[in-house]
């Protein structure tokens, strides 16, 4: 859900120290692709109002209550419904919504201790049923996510706001308990903001909002037919003038991806949701569609344990193979990324590169490690393993052999491991596949998972950033957050434990200013890249298909199809 991939928790674990040279990085690979996003087509003359849009998806929403539900489609279609103080434009950057301005220093409205923010609210602006906008609306938000055995899913989120204060209807003082560098995702990046007359906090389960929710969007429910489709009409009360173009949307449910492809061949679907990649070919032979296309946050990566498997309290023993940067550098070298994404993703992904890669945190600086097998053993030698007589790789009478895991049942996973076991095999280094379920691989602690326990040699599965990458990066690379029996929810899994890296997380997580909270990320990011604890191998796109005559979308690599749809207009 989009939502949720906007938020994101800090993490508070616990820190060791270095393990010898094993995890110091080494020389940077160089030269990282940017990708843009693809270009809504041209539009020939200026946007008219009037149409309907007929919008295909194959997972039917339980509800559209955006605090009780975790569907992305659910997400997607509250975009049209919903707003929030300030949203994500296409370049990730926060931009003002049901807020006059964002909150900075400079303006006054971030505290001089971080703790506070003050937002001016846009006036005139009104609910679906007429109602007025205001400061009251952000409280009984906030009390309603903060009400104990309600349903809500923020609790947890919110837990660190002290108040919403309204000196007067059109201003909101959010109060925090302690500073936060992610102040501005409450009531932005997390959820949206429910109108006051919702109707009782403790019932939010039953509330007939959660059927038919009443927002300050472009546009409102008509009407919700189980398993057929939701009708959507224009919001005449939207504060924006003249927005929205069109006059309805609908959502039509369909069983399957096969069934909304056939539609949007037909003409019958205006826009098809949540595309993957096998898709491609044959929308690609369409004349009348456009394939939206934005490069995804994160990605497919190997996660390389850097401690010796065995003794889940102890992380300071390195790995007898691993624990060399030059083997894990070799490791990266030796992966040809570019025919993978060929192969098994219809070229529609790049070539994996950096925790932090997608704006607005994009490290555009730092480069996937290329293919170079040359390199790669040259590492190796370096490293002291020599090729035995098969070919495969020897070091004081150990065999250079590597259990490479990832979950089951995920083809392309399987079909991925494929071409890396070749990969490594023409390096001298052999990897030896043994799957798991996921329940158990990347389970939890009381489940002996071996990702947990740090029982496996190499990991291979997706994880992202949100838009602010904080939480991602203090999760997977901070020391404190090095799993352990004291410390059972810890999730560095590759135990990379380096002080630098440490320092440049907590300094960025101290400051509210985002560009410079940017640069220390992306100094953090390369030090791991470095050293090789992950090695990324590629980052899909978010993809999503229009009709030709569907004019203003805008691909994003945080929302859906429909984030912009005030925006969109039909020739």
């Amino acid at each position: 859900m989009h939502t949720r991939r906007l938020a994101f928790l800090f993490s508070v674990v616990v820190a060791l120290s270095l393990v010898l040279s094993a995890c110091a990085p080494a020389a940077a690979p160089s030269a990282a692709p940017t990708a843009a996003p693809t270009t809504a087509p041209a539009q020939p003359s200026g946007p008219k109002k009037g149409g309907t849009l007929t919008v295909a998806v194959w997972q039917e929403p339980e509800h559209l209550n955006w605090e009780l539900g975790t569907q992305t489609v659910m997400d997607d279609i509250n975009f049209l419904l919903l707003a929030r103080l300030s949203k994500p434009n296409e370049k990730g950057e926060f931009v003002p919504v049901l807020a006059a301005e964002i909150p900075t220093t400079q303006n006054g409205g971030i505290s001089a201790d971080g703790k506070m923010s003050t937002y001016k609210l846009k006036k005139d602006v009104k609910w679906h049923d007429g109602a007025p906008f205001t400061c009251e609306d952000i409280q009984f938000t906030l009390k309603t996510i903060m009400t104990p055995n309600n349903g809500a899913l923020d609790t947890g989120q919110y837990k660190d706001i002290d108040a919403v204060e309204c000196p007067d209807p059109n201003t909101a003082v959010i109060k925090f308990k302690n500073f936060r560098a992610d102040w501005i995702r409450f009531f932005s990046g997390i959820g949206y903001i429910f109108p006051k007359n919702a109707g009782k906090p403790e019932d939010l389960k039953t509330w007939a909002y959660n059927r038919k929710p009443i927002g300050t969007g472009p546009f409102k429910v008509d009407e919700f037919v189980t398993g057929d489709h939701i009708t959507l009409s224009r919001n005449e009360n939207y504060y924006v003038t003249g927005k929205p173009y069109l006059d309805k949307v609908i959502i039509r449910i369909v069983p399957s991806s096969e069934v909304a492809k056939q539609l949007m061949k037909n003409g019958e679907a205006d826009i098809m949701w949540n595309n993957t990649e096998a898709d491609v070919p044959e929308i690609e032979k369409m004349t009348n569609v456009k394939l939206s296309t934005a490069p995804q946050a994160g990605g497919e990566r190997l996660i390389l344990n850097l401690v010796k498997p065995g003794d889940p309290s102890d992380n300071k023993t390195p790995h007898p193979i691993l624990g060399d940067v030059k083997v894990r550098q070799a490791i990266a070298y030796g992966i040809d990324k570019q025919t993978i994404i060929e192969k098994l993703l219809n070229g529609k992904a790049l070539p994996g590169s950096s925790e932090v890669n997608v704006d607005p945190y994009n490290c555009t600086d730092i480069k996937p490690y290329p293919f170079d097998q040359a390199k790669a053993k040259q590492l190796l030698d370096e490293a002291g393993w020599k090729p035995g007589a098969d070919g495969i790789r020897v070091k004081d009478g150990q065999r250079l052999r590597i259990k490479y895991q990832t979950t089951t049942g995920n083809k392309l996973r399987e079909d991925s491991q494929v071409l890396i076991v070749e990969n490594m095999k023409a390096i001298g280094v052999e990897f030896y596949i043994e799957n798991q379920p996921s329940s158990l691989l990347i389970g939890s602690w009381a489940a002996n998972s071996p990702r947990k326990k740090g029982n496996y040699d190499i990991i291979m599965y997706t994880t992202n950033a949100s838009i602010d990458p904080h939480s991602q990066m203090s999760n997977y690379f901070h020391s404190k957050n090095i799993p352990s029996p004291d410390n059972q929810g810890g999730v560095n899994y590759s135990r990379w434990n380096d002080p630098e890296t440490d320092k440049l997380i907590d300094q960025a997580g101290s400051i509210p200013d985002w560009s410079k909270r940017k640069e220390l990320y992306c100094q953090a990011a390369a030090r791991i890249v470095d050293g090789a604890s992950h090695i990324y191998l590629y980052q899909r796109f978010n993809l999503h298909t229009f009709n030709n005559r569907v004019q203003g979308w805008i691909p994003s690599s945080w929302m859906g199809p429909l984030w912009n749809a005030e925006d969109f207009w039909v020739k």
